[in-house]
């Protein structure tokens, strides 16, 4: 096979024969090299290509890591805030004990009207002052105070339940003194101590104090306490015994009805007979002794807390 190449760089026409050993083996040179190129090309395509897919790859993975540490840090501030939620629900209960347990000893203690408002608010107030070492709370920081806030309502809690029982006992003891009077109205017509007995007109001891008053008048216990005896005594008549703990107890005599039993619980005020004039008694009077441990005292310190 011959090629004939026509150029005005040759004078004349140019033949090349194909079959010459020299021209096959340039063309075998073309050819390789033309494939060698070919071959690094796509070489250096594909690597181009495989190393934009890793860098993509890459930057999908770290997108997928920080969504992942974002979910994770929302889960746990909302744990967070759950926590707190549960607090916030406990300090409140705790709260409203406490303002109970508050309006319950402003009332045992007799506390002015007003005094103490546990609907309200306490006041509180001062200047701001923010410096370097002013900075917004952490939610750790939160919970923290939440937790020690926690601790001292609680306490406070146990100690303000304790001073309500101290406070109610001490109240319930001084209702079961006898610091009333035995009659609404009238007049003491004898009193503690020794007199002229009024039938033998020996001197003789008076062991109590007598009110007197118009038959059927109201007799009234002077303090709480129980009725331990009702009946008649050699010498009282018709008698009403009131017992009010603590070792006191207190007599009423001279009845002309007792209106309670034994058993009876009585309260400061409360109608207990009639005053008559049973017994050893000149007239309608009611004779009133008041008892400590076993031991008959003088009326006259109660009978004065009384009227005062």
């Amino acid at each position: 096979m011959n090629v004939i190449i026509v150029s005005n760089f040759f004078k004349t026409p140019r033949t090349i024969c194909l079959r010459e050993p020299r021209i096959l083996i340039a063309m075998s040179l073309v050819a390789l090299l033309l494939a060698g190129l070919c071959g690094a090309g796509g070489y250096g395509i594909g690597a181009l290509a495989s190393s934009g897919g890793a860098r993509v790859d890459g930057a999908l993975a770290g997108i997928e890591q920080q969504r992942a540490a974002f979910e994770q840090a929302r889960n746990d501030s909302q744990r967070e805030l759950n926590a707190m939620s549960v607090k916030l629900a406990e300090l409140q209960a705790h709260a409203t004990r406490l303002n109970a347990l508050g309006a319950r000893l402003t009332k045992i203690a007799h506390l002015d009207d007003g005094e103490f408002n546990f609907d309200a608010a306490p006041a509180v107030g001062g200047p701001s002052i923010r410096g370097a070492a002013s900075e917004l709370p952490t939610g750790a920081a939160l919970g923290e105070s939440i937790d020690a806030l926690d601790r001292q309502i609680s306490l406070q809690s146990q100690q303000l339940a304790l001073l309500e029982s101290v406070l109610a006992d001490r109240e319930l003891d001084a209702s079961m003194l006898p610091t009333g009077l035995p009659v609404r109205s009238g007049y003491a017509s004898s009193g503690y101590g020794r007199r002229s007995d009024p039938f033998s007109g020996y001197n003789e001891f008076h062991r109590g104090v007598d009110f007197s008053g118009p038959r059927g008048s109201d007799v009234l216990t002077v303090a709480d306490g129980v009725v331990q005896f009702s009946g008649r005594i050699n010498g009282y008549g018709n008698a009403v015994e009131v017992d009010h703990g603590n070792g006191y107890m207190t007599r009423y005599a001279h009845n002309n009805e007792n209106l309670v039993t034994v058993g009876d619980r009585v309260k400061a005020g409360q109608v207990i007979a009639r005053m008559g004039s049973t017994g050893r008694s000149t007239g309608s009077h009611v004779h009133f002794e008041v008892w400590l441990d076993g031991r008959v005292v003088n009326p006259g310190q109660y009978l004065r807390n009384a009227r005062g």
